[in-house]
């Protein structure tokens, strides 16, 4: 369990620095589009993963506890999210860039990839 707390504040943690990395873009450089997409994207993305870390938690102990059967991990409330930051990119279509947000949306899966593949190989 230790283990995966630490998990957990690592993923927190690149997510924090992608998303300062996000607003310096958004306020220095001419791709400002882009980069508030990037920024919509990534910040419910950051959303999605708290909450799935959150049901991955809750389904673990239900297991471990032998209580009642666990509930499900949140793919329908993740999905919701997804689909209300594509309507806010087109309702605003003028500030926020449709491919930009949608692959802020992604962030969360790359930084658990990225974090599976460094911290797999140390063990």
């Amino acid at each position: 369990m230790q283990q995966y707390k630490k998990m957990i504040t690592r993923q927190r943690k690149w997510m924090f620095y992608l998303l300062a990395i996000f607003v310096l873009g958004a306020g220095f450089t001419e791709y400002l589009s882009i980069f508030l997409g990037l920024l919509l994207g990534t910040v419910l993305s950051f959303y999605n993963l708290w909450l799935m870390q959150r049901k991955i938690n809750q389904f673990g102990q239900a297991l471990a506890e032998n209580t009642s059967s666990p509930k499900g991990i949140g793919s329908f409330s993740r999905l919701a999210t997804a689909g209300l930051a594509v309507i806010i990119a087109l309702r605003f279509e003028e500030y926020f860039h449709l491919t930009a947000v949608i692959i802020g949306l992604m962030t969360t899966y790359v930084v658990i990839m990225i974090d599976f593949a460094l911290f797999r190989s140390r063990d």
